[in-house]
């Protein structure tokens, strides 16, 4: 059965990106993208109508949102690009994930000893992990944190992400789009990770799954 992120084409042999998901997937990155470039050209613009006396206020605005925008650029590099799938370590995904929480209102808790050998040896199963840690950053719209482990039970047999604080609920429209039930015609800016996440997962031969434990969790499983 072929992904539903992927369509046939008569034009070509391989599958083809279904373009409104490529479509929708690119709004996104550059929507997240637009705040540290723009505050970025902000701290140029003062720096040209104003001078001098402004610079150094100028430069800790341009370094600090240049600095953001690398951090997200690392992010959607390994998050939906081939490098994801090729050659990341566990330490690569650990960093980029700590940088990505740390710009909003959560923290990441994340022990070192948690090494997930079984993830880490699958191709695409780091991706997937960040892609749900991802996820439950998004769904913490109020702050909280999120906890990386091992699965009960299943020792090294995948990864658990649990996301804690105020109102953490993952909404219907994103659980139907990480199942894989919603159709391509349906998909918003606002779920096109989740589907994403679970085409990621069908084509990598992962699962990925939500539970909600209460409204103040969430629990994410990765696994094979």
């Amino acid at each position: 059965m072929n992904s539903p992120l992927l369509s046939p084409s008569h034009l070509n042999p391989f599958m083809l990106l279904d373009l409104r998901i490529l479509e929708i997937l690119s709004s996104k990155i550059c929507h997240d993208l637009i705040s540290p470039v723009g505050a970025i050209n902000n701290g140029v613009e003062l720096i040209e109508d104003i001078g001098a006396s402004v610079t150094e206020d100028a430069m800790k605005l341009i370094s600090s949102s240049a600095q953001q925008a690398a951090k997200r650029l690392r992010l959607f590099r390994v998050a939906y690009g081939k490098a994801g799938a090729e050659g990341v370590t566990l330490r690569d995904v650990r960093n980029v994930a700590r940088d990505y929480v740390s710009q909003g209102k959560s923290t990441l808790q994340w022990n070192e000893d948690q090494v997930f050998p079984v993830l880490s040896d699958k191709r695409g199963g780091l991706k997937l992990l960040l892609n749900a840690i991802m996820m439950a950053d998004d769904v913490l719209s109020h702050g909280g944190a999120i906890v990386i482990e091992g699965i009960a039970g299943l020792e090294g047999q995948g990864a658990s992400i649990t996301a804690s604080g105020s109102h953490a609920l993952i909404s219907d429209a994103m659980r139907h789009a990480l199942l894989g039930e919603t159709p391509v015609e349906e998909v918003t800016p606002r779920t096109v990770h989740a589907y994403v996440t679970h085409c990621f997962a069908d084509h990598f031969g992962l699962k990925i799954s939500a539970q909600q434990m209460s409204d103040e969790k969430l629990s994410i499983l990765v696994q094979l």
